[in-house]
């Protein structure tokens, strides 16, 4: 499923990666055993949105083949229509997240790896709110960022010119908490991305609930 959201900078440069980016991070040890979090605590048929969902793989591979329902949603249409074809048990659409309505406590969990990073702060913070609302009661989230204090930083990342922002750790914990999030567990550690242009970088994966109730039910 194809929106009209396409020719952002972030569509633009993985559009060109494609699948070289899913090579580039497939060694990721942290991401996986995030994943295996993730899947010892969902019910069967879970319904899970993936942020940011790239070529599909591995985030919405392994819940799709662990029988969960899964949504994933990526600016690049290269990269959508990789994950169609790679991972055909699960649905892709082609938007910008930050455009498309997320209907409150629809999804049991939502994914949110590395897809915050080239959106200003006032957009991160607001969209880490909207998919806070989107979880049920008791629902997780679990989101995966690079923790340093940049905004609108100009880089390079795999050969690809990036403009990224983003916020130390103590601000992205603080951002998923004041999102009515609890924070049941982290993980802090240095990658490297398997690629000749690649550069180490720190990675934060926070595991994140949302409450049963809400304050003063």
């Amino acid at each position: 499923m194809v929106d009209e959201e396409q020719g952002s900078p972030a569509a633009a440069v993985f559009d060109a990666l494609g699948s070289e980016y899913e090579k580039a991070f497939a060694s990721s040890a942290a991401h996986r055993a995030s994943l295996e979090w993730l899947l010892a605590r969902l019910a069967p048929g879970s319904k899970v949105l993936d942020v940011g969902s790239g070529t599909g793989r591995p985030t919405a591979a392994v819940l799709a083949a662990a029988g969960h329902r899964v949504l994933g949603v990526d600016v690049s249409p290269v990269m959508v229509e990789i994950a169609a074809r790679q991972v055909p048990e699960a649905e892709f659409r082609c938007a910008d997240v930050r455009r498309i309505a997320l209907e409150d406590g629809a999804y049991d969990a939502v994914c949110v790896y590395f897809a915050l990073l080239q959106m200003p702060r006032a957009e991160q913070s607001d969209l880490v709110r909207r998919l806070a609302r989107a979880l049920r009661p008791g629902g997780l989230l679990v989101l995966a960022t690079v923790p340093l204090d940049v905004e609108e930083f100009d880089g390079v990342f795999m050969g690809q010119p990036v403009r990224v922002t983003s916020f130390a750790a103590e601000d992205v914990i603080a951002l998923v908490r004041g999102a009515g999030l609890t924070v049941e567990s982290e993980q802090s550690v240095m990658f490297t991305p398997t690629h000749p242009d690649a550069m180490p970088e720190p990675q934060l994966f926070l595991h994140c609930r949302r409450a049963e109730t809400e304050p003063g039910d």
